[in-house]
Parts: C-alpha cells; sequence; structure tokens
C-alpha cells in the first residue's frame, strides 16, 4: 500500500500522476522530452539508460516499465534487456552504449562529476557532447523518477501483462497520450 492516498488504484508512477495531474503532467513531459523528443541515441537506447539507472537503483516498476519499452524498440528484444541488465560489459551493445551506461552508472552513485576516464572511454566510442549530455540527464531524471515512485511506496501491477500494454502505448502515442487521467 502506497504511503499516501491515491485518487486510483494504479501501479508505480501512474497512481502518483493520476492523484498529481499538475505535475503529472510536467514529469510526462520531462519523460517524453528525454525519451521521445530530438536525440542522436535511439528511442530504445533510451528507455534503456532509464532501465538500467532503474536497475541499479533497485526500482522494480521503473526498471520493469522501461525495459519493456525498450524491448520493444531495440532489435535485440527482451533478451538484449534481461542481458544488459544483468552484465552490459557481457551484452550484445555497441560499445558506445556500453560507454554510457558506464556513464548512467557512474550518475546514479552518488551526486558527483562523471569520471575523466568515463567519459574518454564515451568519446573513444564516437559520443558526441549531446549523447553525453542526453545520457546525464535521462540518469540523474530517472534517479529523481525511482525516488519518487519507490519513496512513496506505490504498489507494483497485480499483473506484470501491464508493462507490455503500457510499451505499446508508449512507443505508439508517447508519454502526454499514455498519462492516465484522474
Amino acid at each position: 500500500m502506497a504511503h499516501i492516498a491515491l485518487t486510483q488504484e494504479l501501479p508505480g508512477i501512474r497512481g502518483l500522476l493520476a492523484t498529481r495531474p499538475d505535475t503529472g503532467r510536467a514529469l510526462m513531459q520531462l519523460a517524453e522530452t528525454l525519451l521521445r523528443g530530438p536525440s542522436p541515441l535511439p528511442r530504445g537506447e533510451r528507455e534503456l539508460i532509464a532501465a538500467y539507472v532503474s536497475e541499479r537503483n533497485g526500482c522494480r516498476y521503473c526498471a520493469d516499465s522501461h525495459g519493456a519499452f525498450a524491448a520493444a524498440q531495440l532489435a535485440g528484444g527482451e533478451a538484449l534487456v534481461k542481458a544488459v541488465l544483468a552484465d552490459p560489459a557481457g551484452a550484445d551493445i555497441t560499445g558506445q552504449l556500453r560507454a554510457l551506461l558506464r556513464i548512467a552508472a557512474e550518475v546514479a552513485e552518488a551526486v558527483r562529476p562523471v569520471s575523466d576516464d568515463a567519459i574518454a572511454a564515451a568519446r573513444a566510442a564516437g559520443a558526441g557532447d549531446t549523447e553525453i549530455h542526453d545520457t546525464v540527464l535521462i540518469a540523474s531524471a530517472f534517479c529523481m523518477f525511482n525516488r519518487y515512485v519507490d519513496g512513496l511506496d506505490t504498489p507494483l501491477p497485480a499483473d506484470p501483462a501491464m508493462y507490455q500494454e503500457s510499451a505499446d502505448r508508449i512507443v505508439r502515442h508517447g508519454y502526454m497520450a499514455a498519462r492516465p487521467r484522474s
């Protein structure tokens, strides 16, 4: 049971968004911009970064949600997402994505500058300023989303198939259209 009264019995962030549509709109606009807006990083990779940070932070709802969203948009699907969440070093991903995940992990680990080594590795793998910027911003935002969802002890979905249903909506229509209405 969530730490606050929810206006709708929806799992994870969905119940919070429905309870506070004023802040919910702003949060979903942020997600829309970061994960679907213009970026040299493909949408599936951005979702994978979000899922990876959420996994590292132990936020089951966000890791599973964004893992499903990533799987729906990446050629390797669910198997690739599981491999990355378990061990990005052994996963079949590009060197650039591996280096960006290292940056994301450093952001999730502590509030401090990303190491010069991680930045150099990302640049050596072909990442430019925009890819590095977007990775740090996605990782930072998902630290906040994870703390919001888990800090208020929101419930997980009763049926894990909800993640796939949400992925279908998000991929087709985006975060603003998928937002629950109060």
